[in-house]
């Protein structure tokens, strides 16, 4: 099937355009099903500079039709006509159009690509090249602050759908001279362009070269947005391990950016991919560094603290309950037993059905409309936890487990590491279950052994403390500013110092 449709696709672009105004115009007609296909217009206006006639095939949708107007179609209409005959008729036509940006091509496949991006394609009678205008006009929301990634102290710009909105965000931040901006293609039939982002004399060629190449190799009819090219190009696809970063802070992406990483733009998707991305990136927030140092620790602390407690509370109360009653003091360990006394069910049971419970809740109140989506969420756990402690289905101090590893578990704002965190908490608290102790001791170990020997994009993921490697020690805390001088080299970047 493949085979075949590059085949086809290797095809049309060999078709290339003539110089029969009407042979190029039925061609485009026939592979757009013209006028079966309403949103395609094409309209046939005479250059009066030449005196030949002309097409103007354009989407509607996309097009910004007021700028055609004002910029390529009066022109062309209401010019002279040219006096030197010998005067070369593509240059005359590229000096007349006031477009942003005017193109050539002669590949029919390249001119479908660009009708889809938005452009105007103009086809002059007797002409073997058409004229690709920069008359493009996507529907985006204006410039907003982060939704998922708030702070209280730094700038409240996030990335919107427009690829190029978002490209100005980062430039207006970084006005480096070395700020390379690539774009590539993928997807065999929508043809989405993705933006490559990386600061040329410290990226390392090593993981650009894999970023590029793991693009070129994605096989797909269509691409829809950054989540969906993340699973393209992720290092392992069947991990619960993310190895990319997602970010909607343009200030966040340049900071990456003056590391060595690269940066992902696609249109459609409100955010950048990060290539590539390690366990630490994922406890780090842009706050950090706009607080005072020891403000910023404090907030690592949290949450560092809260990715233990998330993971392993549940884990530990049962072990304790269950194997190692011998642990607690006695008197907690009565008041403990007197709670669960009438509870019929044993502590993994009653684990799961408050953890499972919480987690409808915490789905729930995603997807209901946002007036009332807390709301929701707050009435429904307080009447769901006193109302299953009264029905001695569950135990209060249960109830009190559950709801600081789901608190603590929303202090890692990053989806895809907070959905790890989650299954994780549920393996660690079945080890439990069956172990003890010995379990979660295990199944850690296993765990860590594994984190050990994910890369991401060529980096080890736990560097560059596992294996240890020379940075500035932004890892579980941050230094002063003018001491973290040193670029993280587990990306061994090529300018290695800060200035």
């Amino acid at each position: 099937m493949r085979i075949l449709k590059r085949k086809k696709q290797a095809a049309i672009q060999k078709k290339r355009i003539t110089t029969d105004l009407k042979e190029n115009v039925q061609k485009l007609e026939e592979i757009l099903l013209v006028p079966q296909n309403s949103d395609i217009a094409i309209r046939t206006i005479t250059v009066s500079q030449i005196h030949k006639k002309a097409s103007l095939v354009y989407i509607q949708s996309i097009t910004n039709t007021d700028k055609l107007e004002e910029h390529v179609i009066t022109p062309l209409t209401t010019g002279q006509a040219r006096v030197d005959n010998n005067l070369d008729e593509t240059y005359l036509i590229k000096s007349i159009i006031n477009s942003q940006s005017v193109e050539t091509h002669d590949s029919l496949n390249d001119l479908l690509t660009q009708l889809n991006n938005g452009n105007t394609i103009l086809m002059v009678d007797g002409l073997s090249e058409a004229f690709v205008l920069g008359t493009s006009k996507f529907a985006h929301r204006s410039i907003e602050s982060a939704q998922d990634e708030k702070v209280i102290k730094g700038p409240k710009e996030g990335f919107t759908e427009d690829v190029t909105s978002n490209i100005s965000l980062i430039r207006k931040r970084l006005r480096d001279k070395n700020l390379i901006i690539e774009s590539d293609t993928v997807g065999e039939r929508s043809k989405n362009n993705v933006s490559i982002l990386y600061v040329k004399d410290i990226v390392n060629e090593d993981i650009l070269s894999k970023v590029k190449e793991r693009i070129e190799q994605v096989e797909a009819d269509n691409v829809q947005g950054l989540s969906l090219l993340e699973q393209y190009i992720e290092d392992r696809p069947n991990s619960l391990v993310p190895t990319i970063l997602n970010t909607e802070r343009p200030d966040r992406a340049v900071s990456y950016l003056e590391e060595g990483h690269v940066v992902l733009l696609m249109d459609s998707s409100p955010g950048c991919l990060v290539c590539p991305a390690t366990f630490w990136t994922f406890f780090h927030s842009p706050e950090d560094h706009n607080l005072k140092r020891h403000y910023g620790n404090f907030g690592r602390l949290i949450r560092m603290l809260a990715f233990f407690i998330s993971i392993f509370v549940p884990a530990i109360y049962i072990s304790i309950s269950t194997y190692h009653t011998e642990m607690l003091p006695t008197d907690l360990l009565l008041a403990v037993a007197a709670t669960r006394e009438k509870v019929p069910f044993p502590a993994i049971i009653e684990v799961f059905f408050m953890e499972i419970a919480f987690e409808i809740l915490r789905e729930a109140g995603v997807r209901i409309p946002s007036p009332i989506g807390p709301t929701i969420g707050i009435v429904g756990a307080l009447i769901l936890g006193q109302a299953a402690v009264e029905a001695t289905l569950t135990s209060p101090i249960m109830v009190i487990v559950i709801a600081i590893t789901g608190l603590s578990s929303f202090a890692i704002s990053d989806i895809s590491f907070n959905y790890m965190l989650r299954i994780t908490r549920f393996i660690l608290t079945l080890s439990a279950a069956l172990f003890g102790i010995f379990g979660i001791a295990i199944t850690f170990l296993g765990l860590y052994s594994y984190l050990v020997m994910v890369e991401s994009f060529g980096v080890p993921f736990l560097s560059p403390l596992a294996p240890y490697m020379p940075s500035s020690k932004d890892t579980f805390f941050r230094r002063v500013l003018s001491k973290e001088k040193l670029r993280p080299l587990n990306l061994s970047p090529k300018d290695k110092v800060r200035e």
